[in-house]
């Protein structure tokens, strides 16, 4: 072991024995992962410390451990859940708020601490790329509240990095709401959960977020549940929420009363979260199941002048994709020696298919310079030559579809976007070509398409009301050195939406029948079934699952494309006939690369014995 990992090893166990004592926690556990710490139930996720461990980095790296630390020791997830309003918004600047409290504590108790954290969060506010954003832009309101917030507890001003958006919304915040956060940095025991949570109530009733007397999706009045049942779900580009809370709150947040809930709390409580969003869009997403029935319409778009299919350098400038680029890079450090293995094992396999074979002791071919040896002892011996046999392996071109929805915001769509850097890095050492795909939505609440139908009267069973946004991030002839840049765009803000799978598919399934390759594999990548609440309001609950259904039957049962899904702590299995359930998203580059091997492993055994009959004949 070098110098530098010595210390770095050393570093790494003075920050969980650090982040252990300060939670006041006996019974914790501490590991290392994600980019922002993360806490679940008496367990506590780090990011691993730089490699490069200079006096910033390792700042940030103890500002994030005692964030957590601060969360174990000062927040009651059960009492957070019972008091949050409802609305996304709300929920986020409420979570914002708490967030701060626990770490307000720390920093005026303990000035080392307060240092670490501001580091921390100088880091965070950057990564978010605010100094970028304009008065036009939708105001980042949990953000700004919180380092609001901050400022009147500790005394410490905001980051600089965070200054364009103080300055452009602290006016607008203050005369709105600037008693309520007065009344909040008096509080006189920040201790007392539910006192604070009351006086954030409060603060968010005055800027007009609480929601809690709205969202009556069984409105008599249809044109009032478009508008009310989906008020958790705001216009902007930032309802992105990490820096809401760089730590979930209680998994029970993403719960649903519905067996068929896209995330169950069993689910929930054997991942993490990034941020306090992620579980709030699992919870959003659990709506469909309140519209009962169908239409019996055949699936159609109101209509598709507002759809977009667009590659991931056109949706993001230069310089930001390249800055995202290197956050997905900083995450992948952490996974790339796990993922890498299993790649390695996949490649193995493959190229064991590929190997070349020849034919020997022939008449005519390629002259045998191994067997020259005996004409020279005998010179009567007739030359002996080879031919290389015929490969048998196909040409192979595999689709990497991946959700692209507001519910994989965190955690689950780092990991899906590295375990597609590394698989498509695997498969061109392979000669496998390699497409990678995301699908989403332009906008919340069914965009200009629902705009469109609005004006035109609301005339009943419109159809699909939301405007696709269809994402190509590698396409298959693109060699992986060009496309690695654009599989940062999946860590944009803003950018995860809604999902509507069955269109997403049949784009996919398109793309892959005008290849010339063989074989054609489609792999989907999803945490839940469709979700558009505005499509679903206005044509009944199951029409996008009805219509995916619909899809997936075609394509495995008249397509020569092969299909294939991995549902995130979502059940693919009813949907798909060739489908994988996990749990953790940390399972899922092990899930992409062995059910991959598995369809390899089909396709020799079934050569093999076409072979076996061939010679048998």
């Amino acid at each position: 072991m070098t110098p530098k990992e010595q210390i770095r090893e050393a570093f790494k166990r003075a920050l969980l024995h650090t982040t252990k004592a300060l939670s006041a926690q006996r019974d914790i556990e501490v590991a290392f992962g994600g980019e922002h710490a993360a806490v679940q139930g008496n367990t506590a996720r780090i990011p691993l410390p730089a490699r490069e461990l200079d006096p910033l980095a390792a700042a940030n790296a103890r500002g994030e451990g005692d964030a957590a630390a601060l969360r174990l020791a000062h927040h009651n997830p059960r009492a957070h859940q019972k008091l949050a309003p409802k609305g996304a918004e709300a929920r986020a600047v409420f979570a914002a708020l708490e967030n701060a409290r626990c770490e307000s504590i720390g920093a005026i108790a303990l000035k080392g601490v307060g240092d670490n954290l501001a580091a921390s969060l100088e880091k965070t506010i950057a990564d978010k790329g605010y100094e970028r954003l304009s008065t036009n832009d939708t105001a980042p309101v949990a953000d700004v509240a919180a380092l609001l917030l901050r400022e009147r507890l500790t005394g410490r001003p905001a980051p600089p990095s965070a200054a364009p958006i103080m300055e452009n919304w602290r006016e607008n915040l203050e005369s709105r709401a600037g008693a309520a956060l007065d009344a909040l940095a008096a509080a006189a025991d920040l201790d007392d959960q539910e006192a604070f949570a009351a006086l954030a109530r409060n603060f968010i009733r005055d800027l007009d977020l609480d929601d809690d007397d709205q969202g009556d999706e069984n409105s008599e009045d249809e044109s009032d549940g478009d508008e009310d049942e989906d008020s958790d779900r705001e216009d902007g580009e930032n309802d992105d929420d990490e820096g809401a809370a760089d730590m979930p709150e209680d998994p029970g947040a993403g719960d649903s009363e519905d067996d068929d809930a896209d995330i169950s709390e069993e689910e929930m409580d054997g991942s993490f979260e990034d941020d306090d969003g992620a579980a709030e869009n699992a919870k959003i997403s659990s709506l469909r199941t309140n519209f009962e029935g169908d239409s019996g319409e055949a699936y159609k778009p109101y209509t598709t002048e507002f759809d977009e299919i667009a590659d991931a350098a056109e949706l993001c400038d230069a310089e930001e994709l390249q800055r995202l680029r290197r956050t997905l890079d900083r995450q992948l450090e952490n996974l790339h020696a796990v993922v890498a293995r299993l790649a390695n094992k996949l490649q193995r396999k493959l190229m064991a298919q590929q190997n070349r074979s020849w034919v020997f002791d022939l008449d005519e071919g390629v002259l045998d310079a191994a067997r020259l040896a005996r004409v020279i002892v005998d010179p009567m011996q007739p030359l002996s030559y080879k031919m290389e046999r015929e490969q048998d392996f196909r040409d192979t071109v595999v689709t990497l579809l991946i959700d692209n929805s507001g519910s994989m915001r965190g955690r689950p769509i780092t990991i899906a976007a590295i375990c597609a850097d590394i698989l498509a890095r695997t498969l061109e050492r392979c000669g496998v070509k390699v497409e990678i795909l995301g699908f989403t939505t332009r906008a919340w609440k069914g965009g200009q398409a629902r705009e469109k139908w609005v004006e035109a009267g609301r005339p009943a069973k419109p159809g699909r009301l939301n405007d696709l946004r269809h994402v190509i991030y590698k396409s298959a002839d693109a060699p992986w050195r060009r496309a690695r840049t654009s599989l940062g765009l999946m860590m944009k803000e803003g950018l995860l939406k809604e999902n509507i799978d069955g269109e997403a598919l049949l784009w996919a399934h398109s793309r892959l029948l005008g290849r010339p390759e063989a074989r054609r594999i489609m792999m989907v990548i999803s945490d839940g079934a469709p979700v558009d609440d505005t499509t679903s309001s206005s044509n009944g609950g199951a029409y996008l699952e009805r219509h995916l259904r619909e899809v997936i039957h075609y394509i495995e049962n008249r397509s020569p494309v092969e299909l294939l899904a991995i549902g995130i702590g979502h059940d693919v299995t009813r949907y798909y006939r060739r489908a994988l359930t996990i749990v953790d998203v940390e399972q899922l580059g092990g899930a992409m690369i062995d059910k991959l091997a598995e369809l390899f492993d089909e396709d020799a055994l079934r050569r093999s014995d076409r072979r076996s009959r061939g010679r048998a004949a």
